[in-house]
């Protein structure tokens, strides 16, 4: 299992979780939906106390990932393949443009 701490400015605004069945998961931290019930990520996935499922990477965190030469780029320098979405996103999207970024949170054994 793979997490990420998705982050809006400098606040904590969840927790994007892949499992090992390959599933995604994103749960908004509570102290955020309660203090800005009205800040959503994305129109898609507006703020809730409820996590969202998908059997792939949502969107949004898809939309944040390198495309075309930039893609290539870190794909062969973190040696990371391509379809290996939560690998990039978790590799590649610390520093965002935008308001938006994930930090990687360790693997606990």
């Amino acid at each position: 299992m793979r997490q990420a701490a998705i982050y809006y400015k400098d606040l904590l605004a969840g927790t994007l979780t892949e499992t090992d069945e390959g599933e995604y998961t994103f749960l908004y931290n509570t102290e955020y939906s309660e203090k800005y019930p009205n800040q959503f990520l994305t129109f898609s996935m507006p703020v809730s106390d409820k996590p969202y499922t998908d059997k792939r990477l949502f969107p949004f965190f898809e939309g944040v990932i390198p495309e075309g030469w930039l893609l290539d780029i870190a794909s062969k320098n973190w040696k990371i393949n391509q379809n290996d979405r939560m690998g990039l996103l978790l590799a590649c999207c610390q520093n965002c443009i935008g308001a938006v970024s994930v930090q990687p949170i360790p693997q606990t054994k």
